[in-house]
């Protein structure tokens, strides 16, 4: 069996605005709140520009991942769903995932609409990542309403199970209920003596009985107004719309990083990605993945059992991973290149390395550039370096297929530098790793609907 090479683009968000160090060294975006508001409106735009640009340069997948309320400038992507509609109205082929959809911040109803009318508009195209979140200011103020905290693990695991499981039942059950620590769905006390929602389940082809989805009772000696709340009829089942195109739903991933973490997405079939691990951990936590997979007996949304190791091209399921990826253009100024970089990731690692005391690095260090590029968390060159070390990774890592994703952008780049990169790796890397790798995979595009055939202005139609 041939081995495949697939690529992605992940992309994190972070400012356009130039960076620099403050006096205790910290490497910082330099400009006011508003400049970090009108960079953040760049980004916006940027982010959907890329994903169309990642088709139309070969690339397989693109991430983005969900980051709300940073000045700072090292991440920002408030809504990927909305950015990859538009991405979706404009592409065939390229695969859509989340880097993730933290859904211990969102309504699971409305975050499974969401994501299904994404999958629908696109064709069935999307990646599905799924979060708990990490950060005490994104999560205690969106996560609260929906019962998560990071300030208890505990909890935020619970929620996120809790709302992992409306997901997969508003996705897979014509109609349901829920009854849970934090969401009881639809309500107990909702009214619903609606004649229109009777007529419709008294017929047979809808399979599902009145009974179902009331509980049926007489008059409320006590309500007032329309008919629909006038009785003590009430509601047990909703239903959810649309469900995915993708059945029975899109493939799940998951951003891991603990043992805990790694074992929960293997016995659920749910993809993982690491972004950042040096190739000494990625092997680790690779082993972790399939050992837990084989002894939970491959669970797997199609069923499809044993997965090949690492990556499974057919199956797309396995360990994605992601690194910074800097290609040098020719013409650069390597030395003045290399030191834009330096201050790029160290501000990007300068706001992400306190989360993450004692597990980068030994508490109390700083991550650093040179650390980043020695241990190849960050990948530098030019394209045959690349090349190099990606397939490093594959053979240290024991990758029989690999998915492999770039991050491109880094902290005061421009979008336009940004597209340079993307275009100069797909042109002159791809190729190469695509060949070592024995090919890339062929994306069908029928399914994808036609959003602007046959679309033209009524005018002229209309009586005068």
């Amino acid at each position: 069996m041939t081995t495949m090479f697939e690529l992605a683009v992940f992309h994190n968000g972070s400012s356009d605005l130039p960076v620099i160090y403050s006096p205790e060294g910290l490497a910082i975006s330099n400009g006011s709140l508003k400049d970090a508001h009108e960079a953040a409106q760049r980004t916006t735009i940027a982010q959907v520009r890329q994903g169309i640009l990642a088709e139309k340069l070969g690339y397989d997948y693109w991430f983005q991942t969900e980051h709300h309320f940073q000045p700072e400038g090292a991440e920002f992507s408030p809504n990927p769903l909305m950015s990859q509609m538009a991405i979706a109205a404009n592409t065939k082929r390229i695969r859509l995932g989340q880097a993730a959809n933290i859904i211990t911040w969102h309504h699971p109803l409305r975050l499974a609409e969401q994501i299904a009318m994404l999958d629908v508009i696109s064709g069935g195209r999307v990646e599905c990542g799924i979060g708990r979140g990490y950060q005490p200011r994104e999560n205690e103020t969106l996560g609260r309403p929906y019962g998560s905290t990071i300030q208890d693990q505990e909890r935020n695991r619970a929620a996120f199970e809790e709302a992992f499981e409306i997901i997969i039942k508003a996705w897979t059950e014509p109609s349901f209920s829920h009854r849970g620590e934090n969401f009881s769905i639809p309500p107990r006390y909702t009214k619903w003596n609606h004649q229109h929602t009777k007529a419709y389940f008294a017929q047979e082809q809808v399979e599902r009985e009145v009974e179902d989805i009331l509980k049926l009772g007489g008059p409320d000696l006590y309500a007032g107004g329309n008919p629909v709340v006038a009785t003590t009829t009430t509601l047990k089942e909703i239903s959810v719309f649309p469900q995915p195109v993708q059945k029975p739903y899109p493939q799940l991933w998951q951003p891991m990083t603990s043992p805990r973490s790694i074992k929960w997405a293997a016995e659920n079939g749910v993809n993982g990605y690491f972004v950042g691990e040096v190739n000494e951990q990625l092997a680790k936590n690779i082993e972790i993945y399939y050992t837990a997979a084989e002894q939970a007996g491959w669970p797997d949304r199609l069923d499809r059992g044993a997965l090949r190791y690492g990556w499974d091209s057919e199956k797309r399921r396995g360990i994605g991973i992601a690194r910074f990826l800097h290609p040098i253009l020719p013409g650069v100024d390597r030395a003045r290149e290399l030191e834009r970089l330096k201050r790029g990731l160290e501000l990007q690692f300068d706001y992400i390395g306190p989360f993450f005391e004692g597990i980068l690095v030994p508490v109390g260090e700083r991550v650093t550039a040179e650390m980043l590029i020695d241990t190849e968390v960050a990948l530098v060159g030019t394209p045959d370096e690349l090349v190099e070390k990606i397939m490093k990774i594959k053979d240290e890592c024991g990758y029989e297929d690999i998915m492999f994703a770039g991050l491109f952008e880094k902290a005061g780049f421009s979008g336009r530098e940004i597209e340079d990169m993307m275009q100069y790796f797909a042109e002159e890397a791809a190729p190469q790793l695509r060949d070592a790798c024995g090919g890339g995979p062929q994306w069908e595009t029928e399914a994808v609907p036609e959003l602007n055939r046959d679309v033209e202005p009524l005018a002229g139609s209309r009586p005068a």
